[in-house]
């Protein structure tokens, strides 16, 4: 069982250490760091890294929550701790 817990923490972990690569990314990285670069390329009539900065970020970060709900089901699940 102890190593059981352990490699459960461990997926637990990677996962959620991928997730807030994509959240760093997205929010400072596309919002703020590459936000010049970005600005060259139009969406819907705006600079693309001001359409980050205003509200591409929050549809990411919407998606992550999906994504995060069904990998942890899917890692819950391989584990035997599912509801």
């Amino acid at each position: 069982m102890e190593k059981s817990g352990e490699a459960y923490w461990k997926a637990t972990l990677g996962l959620l250490t991928k997730i807030l690569a994509v959240w760093f990314l997205v929010s400072f990285g596309a919002g703020i760091l590459f936000a010049d670069l970005l600005n060259n390329i139009y969406l819907g009539g705006y600079p693309l890294g001001f359409w980050f900065a205003q509200q591409g970020s929050m549809y990411i970060f919407v998606a992550l929550i999906f994504v995060y709900a069904k990998k942890m089901g899917e890692i819950d699940r391989k584990f035997d701790v599912h509801e």
